[in-house]
C-alpha cells in the first residue's frame, strides 16, 4: 500500500471526528441563540437558520452514514452489523427528536420548551457520537472506501 492510500484510508477516522466536532459547535451555536432570547419571546429568524441549518446538516450526516458508510462497514466486518443496527436506531430517534424540534420552532415555541427538544437532542446526539466513535473509528482508519467524504459524511 503506498503512502497516499494509507493517507486515504486514515482519513475515514479523521472525517468522522472532524464532522462530529462541526455539528457539535453547530448544537452549542443553536443552544446558545435560545439561551439569548427572553423567557417568552418566539423564535427569531436567526434562530430559525440555525435550527434548521444544524437540523438538516445532522440529518444529511446521519442519511450519509446510513447510505454509504456502513453498508462499506458492514460488508468489510460482518461482526459489527449489531452495532450498526444500533447505531441506525439511534439516527432514527435523533431524526424523530428533530422533527420535534423543528415543529417547536416553526410553531414560535418559547425557548423554555426549545430549551428542553435541544437538550433532548443533545443528549441522544453525543451519546451516539461517543458509541460511534468507540466503535467504529478503528475500523475507519483501514476502511476500503471510494466515497467522497462530504457524501459519505455530510458536507460539514
Amino acid at each position: 500500500m503506498g503512502e497516499g492510500e494509507q493517507t486515504r484510508l486514515v482519513a475515514w477516522s479523521s472525517e468522522l471526528r472532524r464532522v462530529h466536532g462541526r455539528l457539535r459547535d453547530a448544537l452549542r451555536i443553536v443552544r446558545e441563540a435560545v439561551a439569548d432570547g427572553a423567557p417568552a419571546e418566539p423564535a427569531t429568524r436567526d434562530l430559525l437558520l440555525f435550527c434548521h441549518g444544524f437540523c438538516a446538516a445532522l440529518t444529511t450526516h446521519h442519511e450519509g452514514e446510513d447510505r454509504d458508510l456502513f453498508p462499506a462497514i458492514a460488508e468489510q466486518h460482518p461482526e459489527l452489523g449489531e452495532t450498526l443496527r444500533r447505531l441506525r436506531q439511534d439516527h432514527s430517534m435523533i431524526g424523530y427528536l428533530l422533527s420535534g424540534l423543528q415543529s417547536a420552532v416553526a410553531r414560535g415555541a418559547p425557548p423554555s420548551e426549545l430549551d428542553r427538544h435541544l437538550e433532548g437532542v443533545a443528549a441522544i446526539m453525543e451519546s451516539h457520537f461517543r458509541y460511534e466513535e468507540r466503535q467504529l473509528l478503528t475500523v475507519l482508519e483501514t476502511l476500503a472506501l471510494d466515497a467522497d467524504p462530504d457524501t459519505a459524511l455530510g458536507p460539514l
